[in-house]
């Protein structure tokens, strides 16, 4: 005996509201638009063609504070996905705890330097490299360093007729101003009394010392950021 093949359930009609009408104007404009964007996002990717690789937005100097993270930042096109690589003023730079490669999304690109000092100052290069191809581009990191005088002059003793050197060790960036003074009065330069200004040193020089010229020797540096000052005594004998 053959068993009655079961009824089929009738689908349940959608929820109020649920319903789609292939033949209303409004659905067919909305297919109609989505269509129109796929096409359009399949032509952009079939235009994207293979080639080297150009840089559409230039890197720029950047200035910081000793002490702060600089981020050099450039746009980029490349197809296919290309090889980056940073240097500094030749030297290339590894991806670690001082330098960080950062890629924001697939046309920015950037270099990150943390905890920015005085050797950090120099041009950095960005080179972009396919199998089409290879682009560079370059800007420089300043870096701004309060004036400071990192070893004062040594207080000393002289000779009568002899001649003395009184030597600061010195930065900053900018690079500071330099005034040296004699018992809170500053010193007016001549051929026997007079200081010369390094890269990062100073130097006060006394010929033919005489009595006079004993006494508290002061040297003073300053830039936009800060101000310093250290200071030695000279007894002649």
């Amino acid at each position: 005996m053959s068993k009655a093949a079961p009824k089929k359930t009738a689908a349940a009609p959608p929820p109020a509201g649920f319903t789609l009408d292939i033949n209303d104007p409004q659905v067919q404009n909305a297919a109609i638009r989505i269509q129109a964007s796929y096409r359009g996002h399949r032509s952009r990717k079939e235009l994207k063609e293979k080639g080297p690789p150009r840089v559409l937005q230039n890197l720029t100097d950047v200035v910081l504070i000793e002490g702060s993270a600089a981020k050099l930042e450039c746009r980029i096109s490349a197809f296919p996905d290309p090889f980056i690589r940073w240097s500094k003023d030749g030297k290339e730079l590894k991806d670690g705890p001082k330098y960080r490669y950062v890629f924001e999304d697939p046309d920015i690109v950037a270099l990150v330097v943390r905890d920015a000092g005085l050797p950090d100052l120099g041009k950095y290069t960005i080179s972009v490299k396919n199998p089409f191809g290879e682009c560079f581009d370059s800007a420089r990191l300043l870096v701004e360093v309060p004036a400071k005088i990192e070893k004062g002059p040594d207080s000393t003793k002289a000779k009568k007729g002899s001649t003395v050197n009184l030597t600061a060790h010195i930065s900053g960036q900018p690079a500071p101003d330099v005034g040296w003074a004699k018992d809170g009065v500053d010193i007016e330069e001549d051929d026997r009394v007079y200081f010369n200004i390094g890269s990062d040193s100073t130097t006060l020089t006394i010929k033919k010392v005489t009595p006079e010229d004993a006494g508290k020797y002061e040297i003073f540096v300053e830039n936009s950021l800060g101000v310093d000052e250290s200071f030695a005594r000279l007894d002649v004998i």
